[in-house]
């Protein structure tokens, strides 16, 4: 039997622990899409528990911030909400995480909760109902006086070289440019491009958001057109910030070209509270999106596309808690034609991004990698990508799934890696968890000849996977 989480956790033949602790294990890392708070890192916020790392708490604005993974966890264990994202005491939160956690057997949380213990505190007893108490005093004092389990710290003890923030395109980035500057930070951290408000005509909040885009760049917006003229001006300040990355969330990938005529009277229509058809809103949309996406080529920008996600599905947990707080479901999306439609109008005219593209639903993967393989350039290797698995997906089989893809109707060697997509600053040792899935898959391939024992290839694909394709990739020095 093997030992739980040793050095070589997950790691099943002799050629994958060799690529990981040659090449792969201390290699940087490039966290190119995340959630996490850039004010928390230029305050280099302290931590008063794990719980609140962990399962979240009120900020000093009086927002509520929390990882909603854990929060279905919790709740499928029967938890009363109100010690999920309640005002229960943090220790009984803890406890109850604890509880949880014991019977997440098979679920990636258990590996990533455990490994954070590990990495961050030294424990490298499982977390169980009945050391709670013992964890929870020593991590306690730990995040209270230790000086490498600051924001920063945490950030620099994981070899991170590089932060994409997700923001709004209203956000004053006020502070990336109080950590810009700071000279002896030690990592990057630069705005990424999230315009899904003013995109998403059909969703809540659309119109008041459209007049605070308007606000921001100092002039009402009455038009498609003054949506587009706003972001493409709102993208040349992030790029002054540094900006290399932009994203957008879908429900699915719409394409219905139409003239910007009629894209301004679908806008009218909408501000005037109209319902628009599913075919006008997709218009409108269509007709942003490309806009951007032209704008994100000039400016060497990376366009992020996720989709195949149906949010907010609880009606009454929406109305209590809000969005993105653990009631989201893989949707089953039939976009891929829209999504080469997509691309073959902005490479018709040279005018396609650096893309990448993420589905929620496992079953897309094949038909995105077929359907990046007919875009790519001699701009940079794996201009178009089939993005990490993602969220739902982001388990040993996923990320398999994901690899096999590439591996099968791509090039695996030119994928630019892991990413955490998270709200957590302790989420970094899911690149590790990830790096030892990469090397076991790309071992047992040495291991069964499909594959030959070459080192200086097999270091060049480990290393590219690990860090070096995304350096490349994002233009990281």
């Amino acid at each position: 039997m093997k030992a739980f989480m040793d050095k070589d956790f997950m790691l099943y033949n002799e050629t994958a622990k060799h690529l990981f602790h040659t090449y792969s294990e201390e290699m940087p890392i490039i966290d190119y899409h995340c959630h996490i708070s850039p004010k928390e890192i230029y305050e280099d916020r302290r931590y008063n528990n794990i719980a609140e790392v962990w399962l979240g708490g009120e900020n000093p604005d009086g927002t509520y911030f929390g990882d909603h993974y854990k929060w279905r966890l919790m709740r499928s264990n029967g938890t009363p909400e109100s010690v999920v994202t309640g005002a229960a005491d943090p220790y009984d939160k803890f406890v109850a995480f604890a509880k949880t956690l014991e019977m997440a057997i098979g679920n990636p949380m258990y590996h990533w909760s455990n490994l954070e213990l590990h990495k961050y505190f030294g424990i490298t007893e499982p977390l169980t109902v009945e050391n709670a108490k013992e964890i929870w005093d020593k991590t306690s004092d730990m995040l209270q006086h230790d000086p490498s389990l600051t924001v920063r710290g945490i950030i620099r003890q994981s070899n991170v070289h590089y932060v994409g923030t997700t923001d709004d395109p209203i956000d004053t980035l006020e502070w990336h440019e109080k950590l810009a500057e700071i000279k002896d930070l030690g990592f990057q951290v630069c705005p990424s491009f999230r315009p899904d408000k003013a995109v998403n005509i059909t969703k809540r909040g659309w119109k008041e958001y459209i007049e605070k885009l308007g606000a921001c760049v100092g002039r009402k917006l009455e038009s498609a057109k003054d949506v587009c003229d706003a972001l493409l001006e709102r993208i040349d300040y992030f790029k002054a910030h540094g900006c290399k990355a932009s994203d957008h969330g879908l429900d699915y990938v719409p394409f219905r070209l139409c003239s910007i005529e009629e894209a301004n009277a679908i806008f009218t229509k909408a501000m005037n509270g109209e319902t628009l058809t599913a075919e006008e809103a997709e218009k409108y949309q269509t007709t942003i999106l490309l806009a951007l996406a032209r704008k994100y080529h000039k400016e060497n920008i990376a366009m992020e596309i996720h989709y195949s996600c149906t949010r907010d599905n609880n009606r009454r947990m929406f109305e209590l808690e809000g969005p993105d707080t653990g009631f989201d479901m893989i949707k089953k999306s039939t976009c891929g034609d829209e999504l080469a439609q997509f691309f073959s109008e902005l490479d018709y005219t040279n005018e396609l991004p650096k893309t990448i593209v993420f589905s929620l639903d496992h079953n897309d993967f094949n038909q995105i990698t077929t359907c990046i393989g007919c875009f790519q350039s001699d701009e940079m290797p794996g201009k178009i990508q089939l993005g990490a698995a993602w969220w739902f997906l982001d388990t040993r089989d996923g990320m398999e799934e994901q690899m096999k893809a590439l591996g099968n109707l791509g090039l695996l060697g030119n994928f630019i890696g892991m990413l955490t997509d998270s709200r957590s600053f302790l989420s970094y040792t899911r690149h590790d968890y990830f790096r030892r899935i990469a090397c076991n898959l790309i071992g047992k391939w040495v291991e069964d000849g499909e594959y030959p024992n070459n080192e200086a290839s097999l270091k060049k694909i480990v290393e590219g996977i690990s860090y070096n394709n995304a350096a490349r990739y994002f233009g990281i020095d």
